[in-house]
């Protein structure tokens, strides 16, 4: 049974920083690209950043600078630093992992950044 479940999300002061962090459990999660996206009140989900198997990662514009997404793929664990965190990051983040068509997502952490 694949199961992604995030932690880490929680409120927060504008410039201040969070650490969020996904368990994976029932596949390889080497082989998978792990990523987190996001969705904002009546916005659409977009992609926050993601990392491969083999480390190669990529960030939304938005993000650039300031979040780093990391993996330990002995604790099959995906996790993202948000720095200088803005009230513009307030979301629901979700925890993602893809691979040859299959694609498995977490329930979410909410992240609320308070002025």
């Amino acid at each position: 049974q694949v199961q992604l479940v995030e932690s880490g999300g929680g409120l927060v002061q504008a410039g201040g920083s969070l650490r969020l962090s996904c368990a994976a459990s029932g596949f390889t999660f080497g082989l998978y690209r792990m990523g987190w996206s996001r969705q904002a009140p009546g916005k659409q989900r977009d992609l926050v950043a993601a990392a491969t198997g083999a480390g190669s990662t990529t960030y939304a514009d938005s993000v650039k600078g300031r979040f780093t997404i990391s993996r330990d793929n002995a604790k099959d664990t995906v996790y993202l630093q948000m720095n200088n965190l803005k009230l513009e990051d307030t979301a629901v983040y979700y925890c993602h992992a893809d691979y040859s068509g299959r694609d498995y997502w977490g329930q979410g952490t909410q992240v609320t950044v308070s002025s």
